[in-house]
């Protein structure tokens, strides 16, 4: 089974295919003075007119002034999901806002967080979504219906009209909290039947980490289209080229033990194309005999038209998660990109396209990772002995050891002592019957000890399932460590990935909640944090 590159990253190893350690602070200094550079006019004015949509922050425009100015960025960004997704986009802002305040110190210069608004993408389904815990029931999920085949950038998408009866649900199971009004307020206000789902996503984000001038980008802006244009010509132009050293990189990480978590197809170009327009449908495109055609659509188109599309309107491509931080670094001054275990794999995969496009890769940081312990988590933990790390293996490894470290009505016998039990009692049997014999045949004896092998299977397999019948036999034992890891480990994924915001901004309050999640981030020790609200 191929190793995790991401766990290699974070203890220190798979320098070959990073550039620089996040944990040096030498290369941490080198990738700000590396990045610093002012903006290009077009795309410092767009992203200026976006930041200008939400509420007036004197913080937002000191970062966009620094960045006016030549600073380097911090750069995070994720989906843009329903009512911002899971928690950990949440972490992801806050991390790039603390990895940009402790750079500036260290260096000296300023450094300004950007979070890169992904509207490019299609995926509906993977961002309708938004999952939030209950006192002593299952989670509720609020989702929002979307046709599974969607094409369309999600950048052009408006919510439906039933995002009023999540509103509703928000309300009816959290409208008793302290702080839920505030932030259900604020929720409707953003996401609103027509609205689109990246301007209520941006809008929300933005208001919440107004303090900090949190900057966001949206790609799919047309301002910022020219600018970007030259990517997808490049993309085009050497598509053979480029596929050829992502498949020799993807061998280099095979070799060293890690699979590369993005597929790479040969002479596929790593643009998609939207074959009606911006807001129409894309499609990525293959190669073939006749050109490159469209996957999902009908269209085949020579590479001759493409190029003319490209010139005629440059929103009629997006990218692919391979070439999107190639756009972002072509924009962007960007110093160090915060990402997620599954952003690190595949950003291992990015140096040969790094140096195709004439770009430096910037440091890759990853995104802090944080388990809230409520006071009656923390209880339950208490009461079951367990820490919140060892909470997250599985339901039956917990059971076990709780079975023989916790019941309050011991067993007669260990499951070891079971074992062992059957085994010699076997044993004991068996040599007396042998002793009764005359010697035994080669034959004879070979089957002998077949029987004996196939004996001791068996009884480890009884004792498997005498080993379950004990770490469950405690029946409020089990109900309070699977409330446990409801709360910890929902749906068996890490916490961050399951829940989102609202029920702890409206238990909590909006700012009192972020400021803990910022106060609990180190940012260039990944290690995962208990944050305890």
């Amino acid at each position: 089974m191929p190793r995790s590159i991401f766990d290699a990253y974070v203890s220190g190893g798979a320098r070959e295919f990073f550039a620089g350690a996040f944990a040096s602070a030498a290369d941490r200094r080198r990738a700000v003075e590396r990045a610093e550079r002012p903006l290009e006019a077009p795309v410092l004015a767009a992203l200026a007119a976006q930041n200008a949509r939400f509420a007036p922050s004197d913080a937002r425009s000191a970062q966009l002034a620094a960045l006016a100015e030549g600073a380097a960025a911090v750069v995070t960004g994720q989906q843009v999901g329903l009512f911002l997704g899971p928690l950990y986009t949440v972490y992801k802002a806050a991390t790039a806002i603390r990895a940009a305040q402790a750079l500036a110190t260290e260096s000296g210069r300023p450094v300004v967080p950007v979070f890169w608004l992904q509207t490019e993408d299609h995926d509906l389904p993977e961002i309708a979504s938004c999952a939030i815990p209950r006192a002593q029931q299952e989670p509720l999920t609020l989702r929002m219906a979307c046709p599974p085949e969607n094409r369309v950038s999600v950048a052009h998408v408006a919510l439906p009209d039933e995002i009023s009866a999540c509103h509703a649900t928000l309300e009816a199971e959290l409208g008793k909290l302290p702080h839920a009004r505030v932030h259900l307020e604020r929720l409707a206000r953003h996401y609103r039947p027509g609205a689109g789902y990246a301007d209520a996503f941006a809008g929300l984000l933005a208001e919440l980490f107004e303090p900090e001038g949190l900057i966001l980008i949206d790609p799919r802006d047309p301002a910022l289209a020219p600018a970007t244009a030259a990517v997808h010509r490049r993309a085009l132009d050497s598509a053979q080229a480029l596929s050829q050293a992502l498949l020799e990189r993807s061998a280099a990480l095979e070799r060293a033990g890690f699979a590369a978590a993005v597929h790479v197809r040969a002479d596929a170009p790593l643009s998609f194309f939207h074959p009606g327009g911006g807001q129409a449908p894309r499609h990525r495109l293959v190669r073939g005999e006749q050109g490159f055609a469209e996957v999902g659509g009908e269209g085949t188109h020579t590479r001759d038209g493409l190029l003319a599309a490209l010139e005629r309107d440059p929103l009629c491509f997006s990218t692919s998660a391979l070439l999107r931080p190639i756009v972002q670094d072509t924009l962007l001054p960007t110093a160090v990109y915060v990402g997620g275990p599954g952003e690190i794999a595949y950003l291992a995969q990015l140096g040969p396209l790094y140096e195709a496009f004439g770009l430096q890769p910037p440091l890759v940081l990853p995104r802090a990772r944080l388990r809230v312990v409520e006071a009656g988590t923390a209880r339950l933990l208490e009461r079951l002995g367990l820490d919140s790390a060892r909470a997250e293996q599985g339901e039956d490894v917990l059971l076990a050891e709780l079975a023989r470290t916790g019941a309050a009505d011991p067993a007669p016998l260990t499951p070891e002592a079971f074992e062992r039990t059957l085994a010699d009692g076997f044993e004991r049997v068996l040599a007396q019957a042998v002793g009764a014999l005359p010697p035994l045949g080669d034959q004879l004896q070979a089957a002998l000890e077949k029987t004996r092998a196939n004996v001791r299977m068996a009884a480890s397999k009884l004792a498997e399932k005498y080993a379950g019948v004990l770490a469950r036999r405690d029946e409020g034992r089990v109900q309070e460590l699977q409330r446990l890891r409801t709360l910890l480990q929902p749906g068996g994924v890490p916490q961050e990935r399951f829940y989102g915001l609202p029920y702890f901004a409206a238990r909590y309050g909006e700012r009192a909640f972020l400021e803990r999640v910022l106060s609990a981030i180190e940012p260039f020790d990944p290690t995962p944090r208990e944050l305890r609200p």
